[in-house]
């Protein structure tokens, strides 16, 4: 099984229907144009073992003790990418809006951890879980994701994406498609209940 490229990345997002476009509100609160329904290419395992595996290509020949990803996006292909690496799987969730370990999960002091996130923008969930690692003892090394959709991000640790994808988004003051009343959508995980 090959390394999927980004021209092959972006084109399973197309065609699961996963880019998507209106005026949506991100995880990070920001607003934009377009969203990327990660979700959509996840309900295919193979495809799912495939991007898993092209993620840890991409890693190259780095150690890890042990995989973190936030709740909800970044759960299966955090779960894909630590079967393609062979080590323990954890993931973060919220509890009264602050990112926790809940389930019994724990961090080993002085783990290597490479934290897995679907989809980046700002990166705030990363560096919940990024400070989680810390708190606990381990030792974050590296962050990879499915898409970084740019920008400044909210952590320091080196981000290595499957695929960068250059969408704007703004503040809400600052968005057109407010000031135009169009509807607003918020499809992130950020705003579930637990």
């Amino acid at each position: 099984m090959t390394a999927l490229t980004e021209p092959e990345v972006l084109q399973a997002l197309k065609d699961a229907d996963a880019v998507l476009s209106g005026h949506f509100q991100l995880t990070s609160g920001r607003h934009s144009d377009t969203y990327v329904q990660c979700a959509r290419i996840l309900e295919d395992p193979t495809l799912t073992t495939r991007l898993a595996a092209a993620m840890v290509a991409r890693l190259g020949e780095r150690q890890f003790d042990l995989v973190a990803a936030p709740a909800v996006g970044g759960i299966i292909i955090g779960f894909a990418v630590a079967q393609a690496l062979d080590v323990k799987f954890i993931f973060t969730e919220r509890q009264g809006g602050a990112m926790v370990l809940r389930r019994g999960f724990e961090i080993p002091a002085g783990a290597s951890v490479l934290v897995v996130e679907d989809v980046v923008t700002t990166g705030g969930s990363v560096a919940e879980v990024i400070n989680l690692v810390v708190e606990a003892g381990g030792v974050p090394t590296v962050v990879t994701s499915i898409i970084d959709r740019g920008g400044p991000k909210a952590f320091e640790l080196e981000l290595v994406p499957l695929l960068q994808l250059q969408v704007e988004s703004w503040e809400p003051e600052s968005c057109g498609l407010c000031a135009a009343d169009v509807p607003l959508y918020s499809p992130g995980s950020r705003r579930l209940s637990s």
